[in-house]
């Protein structure tokens, strides 16, 4: 009887938590770290605070939990989209190419709610946490540098390893000033390529041309 009564509990339980999840992650999305109040994501979610405060102490740790969920989700979406037995079978150009534009597209839609992660985890001083989430980052590039080893016999950079690592790091930080810091781009916008998809051409050249690939189809 006991088992039975608890089972729906903490389905209930489940349930609430994952909307209070999505609620605080929209919400920073919204409105950023400062606007991610706890009264405001409640509304969201359709709680209130004093049900949020029985499961978190305070707005940070609410917000750790949410960036680190984040991050563990898409590396989990990144190992079922792209897997070493689909890759291993796309020609590198074309696998840079679609993670290049895959990047450029994530970054675009969700742009709001990356600069609230960036915004978040910069100014958080719980080294516990940015242990956790640098722990996240490291597993999910090692994973993309795997993927692109498969093709270790392309790459002509004489450390194959460094080479994709930095390639890809390289990448992200462009990807991220590009589209995240929209003042500081609106002032280079003569300098840079005209669409988005002049600008996966030249990130596709520029990736490949680092592991020593000539590539401009």
């Amino acid at each position: 009887m006991t088992t039975k009564t608890l089972a729906p509990r903490q389905a209930r339980s489940r349930e609430s938590e994952r909307k209070l999840l999505k609620a605080a992650t929209e919400v920073l999305g919204q409105h950023g770290v400062d606007g991610a109040t706890i009264p405001r994501i409640a509304e969201h979610a359709g709680l209130t605070p004093g049900a949020i405060y029985r499961r978190f102490p305070d707005k940070n740790a609410l917000l750790e939990t949410v960036v680190q969920a984040i991050l563990e989700n898409q590396d989990a979406r990144l190992r079922v989209v792209l897997t070493p037995v689909m890759t291993q079978q796309i020609p590198l150009p074309v696998l840079a190419e679609h993670l290049i534009t895959s990047m450029l597209l994530s970054h675009r839609v969700n742009a709001g709610l990356l600069r609230g992660l960036r915004e978040f985890a910069r100014g958080h001083d719980n080294v516990a946490f940015k242990n956790r989430i640098t722990k996240i980052e490291r597993r999910t590039l090692q994973y993309v540098v795997d993927l692109f080893l498969q093709h270790r016999k392309q790459i002509r950079h004489p450390n194959p390893a460094l080479a994709v690592s930095f390639a890809f790091m390289a990448l992200s930080s462009t990807l991220c000033e590009l589209t995240l810091e929209v003042y500081d781009v609106k002032k280079w916008q003569a300098f840079l390529p005209k669409d988005d998809k002049a600008l996966v051409r030249e990130l596709k050249c520029m990736f490949l041309s680092y592991l020593g690939i000539g590539d401009r189809e």
